[in-house]
Order: C-alpha cells, then structure tokens, then sequence
C-alpha cells in the first residue's frame, strides 16, 4: 500500500514537472531536461546514487543539466520540450540563463526578508522561485552580452558580482549558468516552488532589486 501512494505521488509530481517545462517554454523562456534524484523504487532496488547521471559522486545531484551540450540544446519549442519529457518524465527543468532573463539568488532567508523589504519601499520585484536547495531566486531581464566587458559580471554558480564581491551569498546568474526551476526537486529538500508566478509578473531591472537584496545579505552576517 505504501508503495503505491509513493508511486502515485511521483507520477503526479512527474505530469506537473513536464507541465512547467512546456509552459516556460511558451512563456519564451529557454528550456532544457536535468538530471533528476532516484526514486523510492530506485533506492528500494539498491540503486545508491545520489543523482540520475553516471557518475559516481555528482557534485550537484539532481541540479545539472543532462547534456553538457546544454546551452545549444535548450529550446523555447514547446512541442519539442513536450517530447522530452515525454521520453524522460522524471527529468527536471534547468532554465539557462543570461538569454531572457537572469536570475539574482540569495539563501531562502535572505529572499524572504528582501521580499518584505520590497514590499514596505515600493520596489517591485518581478518573479521570484524558492529553489530545492534552499535558496531564493529573483529573475529579472537579462544584461545580455554587453559591448563593454566591464558591465559585465562572471555568472558561474561560485562567482560573484565584481562590484559587490564583499556580499556574502549574493549570486548573479547570467551568460554561461542555469537554474533549476520548479517544480524540480532535488535529493535533498522541499520541491522548489514559485513565490511570485512569471506568468504574473514581468521581469524587473536587476539592478533595481541588487541594492535591497545585498543589503539583506549584509544584514544577515552573523
């Protein structure tokens, strides 16, 4: 009995995460299938890794992207995305970024407080995701490609914003990253979820939000 309500669980987490994917794609949002976490059966059956890829020890279980082609294969196609998962329904959503949008992200407090912050001073941030992994995701419209390489800050999921690189735990996803999106869900924490639906709101200047959201992360230190 117990399996079976894991089981009909998982196949309705499934259907919602294939839903999502093909709506950020008819949103025009870039869309291309993660590796995933084993599933009870997976670990019942003695499958012990963490992660749906064959490595042996992912260093980001069930938050990568399954092709390292990824930035070529992502696509705004919703038929194509709907075939995807159609032939891997457990697969999460990685959304690149630095295209449409990017993502500013910050530990789940962080984002929570910035949000009522937010809220109290008028400034209107666009959609926001808490991911599985315990962080806030603030997307907001993309800087692009700028001419001037200066205006430009490294977007690598370690790096830092050049200009603000004494706040700690502040990340700007742009060219060369990802996210994962919800309602993805990896081996460790609560499916992610959207605070603010994209559907609902448009994408803000980033740079409008990153003096609240550095401002929360200072405040935050120990």
């Amino acid at each position: 009995m117990v399996d079976a309500v894991l089981r009909h669980r998982r196949r309705r987490a499934v259907g919602r995460t294939a839903a999502a994917a093909v709506r950020y794609a008819a949103l025009g949002w870039p869309v291309c299938p993660g590796a995933y976490p084993p599933s009870h059966a997976d670990r019942t059956a003695g499958f012990l890794r963490s992660c749906s890829c064959d490595r042996l020890a992912c260093p980001s279980p069930g938050s990568h992207p399954v092709s390292p082609a990824w930035q070529s294969v992502a696509s705004t196609d919703p038929e194509r995305v709907a075939h995807w998962w159609t032939a891997t329904p457990a697969a999460n959503v990685i959304l690149p970024t630095g295209r449409v949008f990017d993502v500013l992200d910050v530990p789940a407090e962080v984002g929570v407080s910035a949000l009522n912050t937010m809220e109290r001073t008028g400034v209107r941030p666009g959609p926001v995701a808490m991911s599985s992994g315990g962080r806030a995701y603030f997307f907001v419209r993309s800087r692009g490609a700028p001419a001037d390489e200066y205006e430009w800050w490294s977007c690598h999921l370690d790096c830092l914003p050049e200009e603000v690189a004494d706040v700690a735990g502040l990340r700007w996803h742009c060219r060369d990253s990802y996210v994962l999106a919800p309602p993805s869900r990896t081996a460790v924490g609560p499916q992610a979820r959207w605070l603010r639906d994209p559907a609902a709101y448009e994408l803000p200047d980033g740079v409008r939000l990153l003096e609240v959201l550095a401002d929360a992360c200072d405040q935050a230190r120990p």
